[in-house]
C-alpha cells in the first residue's frame, strides 16, 4: 500500500508544480481527496516538508544527470588506484624475476 501511496503524493506534487501552485501538505491532501485516493495521513506532509523551499523543475531536469555523473565519478577514481596495482604487479614481477637469476648464478 505505500507504494501507491507514495505515487500518489508524488503525481499530486507535480500536478500543483506544473500548476505554478506552492507544495504544501493540505494541497497535496486536497489533490488525493479529489482523486479519491486513500493515503496514510503522514504522506502529504512528509512530501511537502521534502520539497520545501527546493526548485522542483531543477530536481526533475537533474535526474538523469546526477544518476550518470555517480557511475563516472566512481570510475574516475577507480581508475588510478587500478594504474597504481598495475604498477605494484610489474615491481613485483620484476623484482622475482632479478631473484630467480640471482639462484641459478646468472647461468641464464
Amino acid at each position: 500500500m505505500s507504494n501507491s501511496s507514495e505515487t500518489a503524493c508524488v503525481y499530486a506534487a507535480l500536478i500543483l508544480h506544473d500548476d505554478g501552485v506552492e507544495v504544501t501538505d493540505d494541497k497535496i491532501s486536497t489533490l488525493l481527496k479529489a482523486g479519491k485516493v486513500d493515503v496514510e495521513p503522514f504522506w502529504p506532509g512528509l512530501f511537502a516538508k521534502a520539497l520545501e523551499g527546493r526548485d522542483i523543475g531543477t530536481l526533475i531536469s537533474n535526474i538523469g544527470s546526477a544518476s550518470a555523473a555517480a557511475p563516472a565519478a566512481a570510475a574516475a577514481t577507480a581508475a588510478p588506484a587500478v594504474e597504481e596495482k598495475k604498477e605494484e604487479a610489474k615491481k613485483e614481477e620484476s623484482d622475482e624475476d632479478d631473484s630467480g637469476d640471482e639462484m641459478l648464478g646468472g647461468l641464464f
